[in-house]
């Protein structure tokens, strides 16, 4: 028995992301020099703008 396409999941996996990691946030705050990685907590970090793909 085949799968429904609206249940499939090829492709969807590959499209933005509508946040970033944690990791990539600390790399863009410290980039912008809004972050200093041993003065701060990585913990409540400012919002991001969307990584687009």
């Amino acid at each position: 028995m085949s799968l429904n396409r609206s249940l499939k999941t090829s492709g969807n996996l590959s499209g933005k992301r509508s946040v970033m990691k944690r990791a990539e946030r600390i790399e863009k705050l410290t980039n912008d020099q809004k972050f200093a990685k041993g003065e701060q907590s990585p913990l409540g970090l400012p919002k991001t703008h969307v990584v687009e793909k």
